[in-house]
């Protein structure tokens, strides 16, 4: 991962970002430029961080957005708010999102773009950084968990997933055979860059990259959040039981622990998730991301917990 200076980005930015604040452009390692920013908790003492405001050396929150989405889009700068209340929260633009280059690969090569991003807040001394990604980033940041493990800088210290699929391909939904359809065809595709100011890859994927599902098994022993709307258009929910039960595959060495919040009325993805729900997400990962000294939060009121998979390894 490597960073560029904050005057390089492509685009001004359109939202008032508090004191202490950084703006800059990243390069992942197949060398396309992320735009990222970075803002310090906003609480007078953040609860984990045994520091004043924003006190590097605690937690730090990667918010990875859905497909169209952006780090300067209202909800992704409502979701770097609430989490800002409580820590550290770095926010990007998936490549052919916003002022980053490149062209999205629909959730393949994103990969790289939050391995470069949790990179950049542990460069900034943050000793803990977990990841939180909404629909297509929250198969990022399911994919990310498994391939980046161990001793690495890219590794995260706790995932949530929101409104993820759990497999690909999927056309059961009327919004996900519209997404098919810009994302497959030419016509769609333009529509996607100048209606959605999304840029599209034409390539299909080669290889067909690791699913989610797939993926699920392979985070252990990382404490995992599945959370899904019962409301959602896109995904029904045996998405997210798809990814619950995935976490009990027998034969995986380390099973870590793994739970599912259904939401109530919730739709879909960071549009959908209220400010109550991002602040429980956001005290899961403090208190997860901690590792085994970590404190176990209570389980959130008005969350139907339907899956809680505790393996050997687990805290």
């Amino acid at each position: 991962m490597r960073t560029a200076s904050s005057g390089q980005s492509r685009r001004s930015s359109d939202y008032s970002a508090g004191p202490g604040a950084r703006r800059t452009v990243l390069r992942t390692a197949d060398g396309v430029p992320i735009e990222s920013v970075y803002e310090p908790c906003t609480a007078s003492i953040a609860p984990d961080s045994g520091g004043g405001q924003g006190a590097v050396g605690g937690t730090a929150i990667v918010v990875a957005h859905g497909f169209t989405g952006s780090v300067e889009r209202p909800a992704v700068r409502r979701v770097a708010r609430v989490f800002a209340q409580r820590t550290a929260v770095v926010t990007f633009s998936f490549r052919g999102h916003g002022g980053s280059g490149g062209r999205s690969t629909v959730g393949d090569r994103e990969v790289l773009d939050l391995a470069a991003a949790v990179e950049w807040a542990r460069s900034l001394g943050h000793r803990r950084v977990v990841t939180v990604g909404f629909s297509m980033g929250g198969s990022v940041a399911l994919r990310h968990a498994a391939l980046h493990r161990g001793r690495t800088d890219a590794r995260t210290d706790a995932v949530v997933s929101v409104s993820a699929p759990a497999r690909w391909y999927y056309r059961g939904t009327a919004p996900m055979r519209r997404l098919h359809w810009v994302v497959t065809r030419p016509a769609g595709r333009l529509i996607g860059r100048f209606g959605l100011h999304t840029r599209i890859h034409h390539r299909e994927w080669d290889p067909v990259p690791l699913s989610p599902v797939e993926a699920v098994p392979l985070i252990a022993p990382t404490p995992l959040l599945v959370v899904h709307g019962d409301r959602d258009p896109y995904f029904p929910l045996d998405h997210p039981r798809m990814l619950a039960a995935a976490a009990r595959t027998e034969g995986v060495r380390g099973a870590g622990p793994a739970e599912l919040w259904l939401e109530p009325g919730m739709g879909h993805a960071e549009n959908a998730a209220d400010e109550a729900l991002l602040r429980r997400i956001a005290e899961w990962l403090t208190e997860r991301g901690r590792g085994p000294a970590g404190a176990e939060p209570e389980r959130p009121e008005g969350a139907q917990e339907e899956a809680q998979v505790q393996g050997p390894g687990g805290g």
